[in-house]
């Protein structure tokens, strides 16, 4: 064990920030840690919005869900795939070629770069004493988000990311056994069932502690009701309105 993933292993999601401004430099430092992580080809299809401005923070926690802590915190990362930045170059450099930049390729590659340049901003704004957590909620109203940040063709928003000094310690979530996630050479089904069922027992405990006895759902079952509601429908459409053939 090291210092680096000691932090890792405190990771909590922060839903509560101090008063405390984050500085503009502190904010490109840990964008600039976020840049060296790995990237498909050095294609680095990503762009990060920084929004400060409360009046835009407001909207977007609106466009989230009404998810309150987008607005309070000192600063909301966008982070988007943005293929926008490779098509301008083609155009540039070969513009009387067909080029291919809207596949299903193209797109995961573009959304697994921000993925990982994300989390290596998060671990750098965590060993800097801020705190994160992810906004999935950014793609509720993903067209009135792009318009609102003027987002351009072949780009589209990941995930938010609020970051701030935390006001609060919140329990350390646990996650499921290691054997369930680490398989050696090949998957490997035998014990799934065992390993999974543990994990139901630690967290319907976890959440009987964390809500004084009112919720004790295990895991398991909320994920499978989790699959049982339709979510975001509208991305396929969204994503081909904005360049991604997903061919």
């Amino acid at each position: 064990m090291n210092e680096t993933i000691s932090k890792m292993l405190e990771h909590r999601s922060i839903r509560k920030y101090s008063d405390r401004p984050v500085p503009r430099e502190v904010i490109e430092q840990i964008v600039s840690a976020g840049q060296m992580a790995s990237s498909s080809s050095n294609v680095q299809a990503y762009t990060v919005i920084a929004v400060t401005d409360a009046d835009r923070k407001t909207k977007l926690a609106e466009l989230c869900g009404n998810q309150a802590y987008v607005a309070e915190c000192p600063v909301f990362l966008v982070w988007c795939a943005d293929l926008s930045r490779l098509k301008r170059a083609a155009e540039r450099h070969i513009p009387s070629e067909t080029t291919y930049e809207g596949t299903t390729e193209n797109f995961i590659v573009a959304t697994v770069d921000t993925a990982l340049a994300a989390q290596n901003a998060a671990i750098a704004a965590e060993s800097l004493g801020l705190g994160i957590v992810y906004i999935g909620g950014i793609r509720n109203h993903s067209e009135d988000v792009a318009d609102l940040l003027g987002l351009p063709h072949l780009s589209y928003p990941v995930f938010g990311m609020c970051l701030g000094y935390p006001d609060q310690t919140p329990e350390l979530r646990p996650r499921l056994p290691l054997p369930a996630v680490l398989h050696w050479n090949q998957y490997d089904t035998a014990g799934q069932e065992e390993q999974v069922a543990a994990y139901d027992e630690i967290m319907s405990n976890y959440l009987r502690e964390r809500t004084s006895g009112a919720k004790n759902t295990p895991w398991s079952k909320l994920m499978a009701e989790k699959l049982a509601q339709p979510a975001r429908l509208h991305m396929r459409e969204f994503l081909e309105k904005r360049g991604f053939t997903l061919k």
